[in-house]
């Protein structure tokens, strides 16, 4: 879809809202909300290999490699509204090793689609998997969603926590503690 027409669509939706889109506050709104969401969602227009970008290095290590506290941004596919926390991602490789940035790319690609929290951390914990192949990978997100804060129940002190293992972390207890230390530290 053009930016022109988020832009027909934001306009409707203000018409639809009740409000003068040619009043002299909203005259611009309909094209900065289009471009705001085409910032938003821009993970559709990116992929693994191209985010990636050949980061992949030989390596001997096999102790355990962590991120943690990635901001992410994200909107729930349900209401279109944010939802805002980070993630920790670990792995223990298997002959290979991934640049640090890459990481956090990741976790941009797909937390810039329209999404739920459970989701998101598995397709994180599928790409770092597919990428470099370790013999572990750990995801956990922690975020607020606006969606129960802003509406509906309106619980304001709500986060939700959400977790993937894979491989190591997922058969050996101890690996699994050890990352949960970690994280929690």
């Amino acid at each position: 879809m053009q930016n022109d027409q988020i832009t027909a669509h934001y306009a409707g939706i203000l018409q639809g809202l009740g409000e003068d889109p040619g009043r002299e506050g909203l005259i611009k709104t309909p094209e900065r909300a289009a471009k705001a969401m085409a910032y938003l969602c821009r993970g559709y227009s990116q992929d693994l290999e191209s985010v990636i970008n050949n980061a992949i290095f030989s390596s001997d290590n096999e102790d355990m490699v962590i991120v943690k506290d990635i901001e992410l941004y994200s909107l729930c596919e349900h209401h279109v509204l944010p939802f805002i926390g980070r993630a920790h991602v670990a792995y223990i490789p298997r002959g290979k090793v991934i640049g640090l940035s890459k990481i956090a790319r990741i976790v941009d690609m797909y937390a810039r689609r329209l999404q739920i929290q459970e989701n998101l951390t598995v397709q994180i914990a599928d790409a770092l998997h597919a990428a470099i192949d370790p013999a572990g990978v750990a995801v956990t997100i922690e975020a607020e969603h606006l969606c129960m804060k802003m509406r509906g129940v309106e619980k304001q002190n709500s986060t939700m926590k959400t977790s993937v293992m894979l491989g190591s972390f997922r058969d050996s207890q101890a690996t699994r503690m050890e990352y949960l230390q970690l994280i929690a530290d």
